[in-house]
């Protein structure tokens, strides 16, 4: 083992399982063997069963599709508002002075601290999660984007001009594509902090979804349930981490290894 020393994708896989395993084991022994009394911490075989009866008698399917819509709408809004206003920001610096100073300033305020807000102008409905969501992750992505866009190597843009590219030539022909495999690196990257908002989101005044799910079992000190939401929302971001890098591989081979 050397540093930066590339490996192949079967010790890859073999690896990553084997921390898994190693996980469960050790779970197991602090749980079934005495060492953290269950009403903490419940062991694998009650999560497992406890699980089996949400998702059976208590539909907690449901809750998992909805809580993903609501992932997937408000990273969407996000997406739409923050990707293009990254890239004029990093095409052009006065748009760029005019943005920043906000964009840098709201991406430290708490998407959590919203809630009372949010609740206020939109009730308790959808619009108040998704709108959580946004504002969790429209910040971060334009600034980021802003800031991988402004980085373009310059004599790219040079050789554009000296071709007779146009200023909107150079941002759709040069900016554009040179920077799209990292700001779908980057949305890949939000994505996941995406998560984070929207269980804050359920967690207050909310009649569906993990978060609901958590909340009502955390009332009931069924630790088994609480366990199996986290595990369920771990389970989907790493099946859509892994369909996002992907895709990503597919669209940008040349870009991402």
């Amino acid at each position: 083992m050397r540093p930066l020393e590339p490996i192949s994708a079967g010790r890859r896989l073999a690896l990553g399982i084997l921390f898994f395993v190693l996980f469960f084991a050790a779970w197991a022994l602090a749980t079934l063997g005495g060492f953290v009394p269950k009403i903490f911490l419940a062991d694998p075989l009650t999560m497992v069963r406890d699980g089996a009866r949400l998702l059976t008698d208590f539909g907690f399917a449901a809750d998992i599709l909805i809580t993903i819509w609501r992932v997937v709408g408000g990273f969407v809004l996000a997406a739409l508002v923050a990707v293009p206003l990254g890239i004029l920001m990093g095409a052009y610096k006065p748009i760029e002075a005019f943005f920043e100073p906000f964009i840098s300033f709201a991406r430290y305020l708490p998407a959590s601290a919203f809630v009372p807000l949010l609740i206020l102008w939109a009730g308790l409905g959808e619009t108040q999660k998704l709108l959580v969501i946004f504002i969790g992750s429209v910040f971060q992505i334009v600034l980021m984007v802003a800031v991988n866009v402004g980085q373009t190597r310059r004599d790219l843009v040079e050789a554009a001009y000296t071709l007779g590219a146009g200023d909107y030539g150079i941002v759709r022909r040069v900016l554009i594509p040179m920077n799209a495999p990292e700001i779908a690196e980057i949305l890949r990257l939000v994505l996941g902090w995406a998560w984070t908002y929207v269980i804050v989101a359920e967690l207050i005044g909310s009649s569906a979804g993990i978060g609901h799910m958590i909340i009502d079992s955390q009332a009931l000190m069924a630790t088994g349930q609480i366990i199996f939401g986290i595990l369920v929302i771990g389970l989907i971001g790493l099946v859509s981490d892994y369909l996002f890098k992907r895709l990503n591989q597919t669209l940008f081979p040349w870009r991402l290894a």
